[in-house]
């Protein structure tokens, strides 16, 4: 594969379920989470987003390296480390609200919604960072 080939498909790789989940999260700001189905059904929406993206930027940044770009490697690097210590994190605070939310706490479905947002905008700085990239990936290659 030619070294612009490598660098279209690292960037599709990642863009994909980038995209997929800057489509479909935002259904879940038409539902009340208080509801514990939908609840349940967001929490594994952010678990999935979050171990496609590790699979996909640590495919990514192994491509990179092959294809001897290491600044582009960093990048990509960057995004699967965010996705793998990321999720732990995030998962753990979202865990805490539902279990909040089953206990009768008014409240948790408004932190929730709130982990919701910063999901949601997290995700859309790291797609547009991404796109922003294209051009100089391209032009290295």
């Amino acid at each position: 594969m030619t070294p612009d080939g490598i660098a279209v498909a690292v960037m599709i790789i990642l863009l994909f379920p980038m995209g997929y989940f800057t489509l479909a999260s935002p259904a879940f700001l038409l539902v009340k989470l208080d509801i514990q189905p939908v609840a349940q059904l967001l929490r594994g929406m952010f678990n999935a987003h979050f171990l496609v993206m590790r699979v996909a930027g640590i495919v990514g940044t192994a491509a990179f390296l092959l294809d001897g770009r290491l600044v582009a490697a960093i990048g990509v690097g960057l995004i699967a480390a965010l996705a793998i210590y990321g999720r732990r994190w995030f998962m753990q605070r979202m865990d805490d609200q539902l279990s909040a939310s089953d206990a009768g706490d008014t409240e948790a479905p408004r932190r929730l919604r709130r982990l919701h947002w910063s999901g949601m905008l997290g995700n859309a700085v790291l797609l547009a960072a991404l796109l922003a990239s294209i051009p100089y990936i391209a032009i290295s290659a």
